[in-house]
Formats: C-alpha cells, structure tokens, sequence
C-alpha cells in the first residue's frame, strides 16, 4: 500500500472510531474497567464530616493540628490488543473484510483508552507472535498501531492462538486488559486462555462473515482455504453437505461460548456487513451491571 494511500486511511479510521469512542465508549470504558486500587495522594487539614480514621496522627504531632490523608483510585491501566492477522481475517463476503472490522475495533478500544491515560499496547499473530507493539500513551502511539493493523504483511497465514496467548502471559507482567480480536478458527488454546484469564481482564471479540455460517445454494464452488493454500469444490446445492456443515459450525460456535465461559472471559461476537455498535454497547451494559 502505497504511503498517502495509508495515511488517508488511517485518517479515515482515526476520525471515525475517535468519534465513536468520546462520544459512546469512553465514559463506559472508564467505569468498567477499574485502577489496581487506592492509592495515597495527599495530607490536608481536617475538615467537619472528614472520617476520623483518616487522621495522619504523625503529621498532627508536628502541627498541632489535625490533618487527614486522602486517597484517590489509582486509575492508570494498560490496554493489550492480541490481534489475529492470519489468513482467514482476510475474508469478507460483504461490505469490508474481518481484518478491517478488527482494525476499526481495536482502534475504538484504543481511544477509548486513551480518554482515560491508559497505555495501549498490540500483538499481532498468526501461528507466532508477528510483532509485538510494546505499551505507551498517546494519540500517534495509537495511529501507529493502525498503520501496523493496515499494512503489516505476516510471514505465516496459519492460526495458533495458544502461541500467542502463552506469549501475554509471559511478556505482560503486570494486570492488564487484554482484548482478543480474532475469528476463532482455532482449537486447543483453552488452558493457556484459562491462565491468561487469571492474570488479565480478558475479553474475547470473534470477528466472523455470515458465509462463514450460511453457505448459499449457488452450485458447485470452487473453495481455496486462506490458511492452508488448500483447494477444494463444494457442491452447495447438496442439501445433505449444507446440514452438514451448518451442523460442524453450530457445534464450533457452542464450543467456543463454553471455553470463555469456563475461562471467565466475556465473549462478544460481530459480523462483517453489520453494525458492531450495538454488540460493543451490550458488552460494555453488561459489565456495568456486574461492576
């Protein structure tokens, strides 16, 4: 992708997704997601009402007056994107692809983080940890993660989420949010999610295609597996081979929704061609109701 063709649309994204995020996500973001804790910030002169508990007994002694302690929520979090840039997110059957409608969330959770200090930081992967986008504050620390999420080219197309999720695990020390943005085309990641999902908040965000569970009656298809580079015909007027697949893609969807269940992780599913809005919306009411 050519330079000013790049910067027009991270523009583009930057001016969407910062709208969406002050005016929508940000004050959602700041009440769900909470600091370490309180933490000491100043003494000051004791005041009618003031918590008498409070009181700074040694800072009384040397005054001769009392002064109290105050406290304040130590807000400062840090935000990891873990971001699936396998083969599969560049599908799409409608208005855009997945690996688009996972940049344009990301970028959301991004600013929305940002309206509240907090540092963001990215790992992309495939079946390995492409790069990794240590965390920092700021608006141009963000649009470089865009650039990256537009532009990065992986060396593998394949998918292996247990890689990446073991990597977080051992990279980020400290309490973090981390949000996983990916179709899920993956299996065995369930341990390394259920440990990772002991040391972070961990949100898991599946980015699917509505052909990926609803395959037309259109004929014979000639199918190439983004991952794999496997070709294959699929005859789509086979009413047996559409029971048939729909029945293995139920089954994955109800796999999935028990392995973050059973990791305590939120799971909140998009599609492309539709909205993410309102799915985002109904996972920040929920959080809420729980806080």
């Amino acid at each position: 992708m050519e330079t000013s063709e790049l910067l027009r649309k991270v523009r583009k994204i930057e001016i969407k997704t910062r709208r969406l995020s002050q005016n929508i996500f940000s004050g959602q973001y700041h009440s769900i997601f909470k600091g370490r804790g309180i933490a000491f910030s100043e003494v000051r002169e004791y005041q009618i009402g003031d918590d008498v508990r409070l009181i700074d007994w040694n800072v009384t002694a040397r005054f001769n007056h009392p002064y109290v302690k105050v406290f304040e929520e130590e807000r400062e979090l840090t935000l990891i994107l873990l971001i699936d840039i396998s083969g599969s997110e560049s599908f799409g059957s409608q208005v855009s692809f997945k690996r688009d409608l996972i940049t344009e969330i990301s970028a959301i959770f991004a600013f929305s983080a940002l309206q509240n200090n907090d540092k963001i930081g990215a790992i992309l992967f495939s079946d390995r940890v492409e790069k990794f986008i240590p965390p920092k504050k700021g608006r141009t620390h963000i649009l470089h993660i865009i650039r990256e999420l537009l532009n990065f080219q992986p060396q593998s197309n394949r998918t292996n989420l247990r890689t990446a999720l073991e990597f977080v695990f051992n990279s980020i020390k400290k309490r973090s949010i981390v949000v996983i943005l990916s179709d899920f085309l993956d299996s065995g990641f369930d341990d390394a999610l259920k440990i990772v999902a002991r040391k972070h908040d961990t949100i898991a965000i599946q980015v699917a295609d509505q052909r990926e569970s609803d395959i037309p009656n259109v004929g014979l298809i000639y199918l190439e597996d983004a991952e794999t580079g496997e070709t294959f015909w699929f005859d789509s007027s086979d009413n047996l081979a559409l029971k048939n697949y729909r029945i293995w893609w139920h089954s994955r969807q109800l796999y999935l929704r028990e392995t973050f269940q059973k990791a305590k992780v939120d799971f909140i599913q998009v599609q492309t061609g539709q909205s993410y809005i309102e799915p985002l919306i109904e996972f920040f009411r929920k959080r809420e109701r729980r806080v």
